[in-house]
């Protein structure tokens, strides 16, 4: 159980990782903007240890683990000091699953920060295993931190996107991803995708007499709608309205090529509550050139 300290803290998993260090310097800024603590956290677990280990073999690796895992977190503390300056901040140690642990703390947490993968992963992977898996049990927000290319610092500058579905979550996204443009005072682009579910799913034929202009009127009237409080609530952020004929992922990161994080929902419409990441969101944490916020 975590320490009142903690509850409304940036939490940060650190892993020694080159990605890790880039989540870990992210989430000290993060911190500096909403002047909340930062909360770098360790899990470590034993692997797997074959049927003829002994004891003292496996208290021997946990023992080394553990010191691993202190240097880490000094190296970790550095970074964070290095760009947060006076950012109050604590570190802990955890012996367990890192996912598990991790998931746990959110519930305490402000937002999560991740690396997209860890030194598990081999350079031009996907997101990694542990991200993915806090992104879909998390507490709330979890941000996973990519750069345009493999390894590289993710970008600084640049606006805000968030896709907005008229979902649940996709409006618990939209709420966030107004406080993140306006702690950065940057624009927030608000993207809203659409395509024919007729033609996407079954293949059926349409009517030859549609009229794509109007279903695109419609569709931009609705964002409006759904923006229009939003707008009211931050009138010193702006915004731009996005409509695109496209798959959402498609749409997103056409739009998010300039962009310093994407926001989303964890699950878009479609999607049953308690099932996971949405399929839109899974894309994202695999190809955006930027840091992904997935919204629970």
């Amino acid at each position: 159980m975590a320490d009142t300290t903690a509850r409304r803290a940036v939490l940060a998993g650190v892993d020694g990782s080159v990605s890790a260090l880039h989540a870990t310097r992210w989430a000290a800024r993060e911190a500096g903007q909403r002047h909340a603590p930062l909360h770098l956290l360790h899990a470590c677990a034993l692997p797997p240890l074959g049927p003829h280990a002994d004891t003292g073999t496996e208290a021997g690796l946990l023992e080394a683990l553990v010191e691993q895992g202190h240097r880490w977190l000094r190296q970790a503390k550095a970074e964070a000091r290095d760009t947060g300056g006076e950012v109050k901040l604590r570190t802990e140690l955890r012996v367990g699953p890192a996912a598990a642990e991790l998931v746990e703390e959110s519930a305490y947490a402000l937002v999560v920060v991740l690396g997209s993968r860890g030194l598990g992963g081999f350079r031009g992977m996907l997101a990694g295993s542990v991200s993915s898996g806090v992104c879909a049990h998390a507490h709330g927000p979890v941000v996973v931190v990519r750069g345009r290319l493999p390894g590289k610092p993710p970008p600084e500058d640049g606006p805000v996107v968030v896709g907005v579905d008229g979902s649940e979550a996709g409006d618990t996204a939209v709420a966030f991803a107004f406080e993140e443009a306006a702690h950065r005072r940057v624009p927030l682009v608000a993207v809203h995708t659409w395509v024919d579910l007729s033609v996407a799913e079954t293949w059926s034929a349409l009517p030859f007499d549609i009229d794509w202009g109007a279903v695109a009127d419609d569709e931009r009237r609705l964002l409006a709608e759904r923006m229009a409080g939003w707008r009211e609530k931050y009138p010193d952020v702006p915004v731009r309205q996005e409509v695109v004929r496209d798959r959402p992922v498609r749409g997103l990161l056409a739009c998010a090529e300039e962009a310093q994080l994407i926001v989303v929902g964890s699950r878009g419409r479609h999607v049953p509550r308690g099932m996971g990441l949405g399929s839109t969101s899974q894309a994202l944490l695999h190809h955006s050139g930027c840091p992904v916020a997935v919204v629970r």
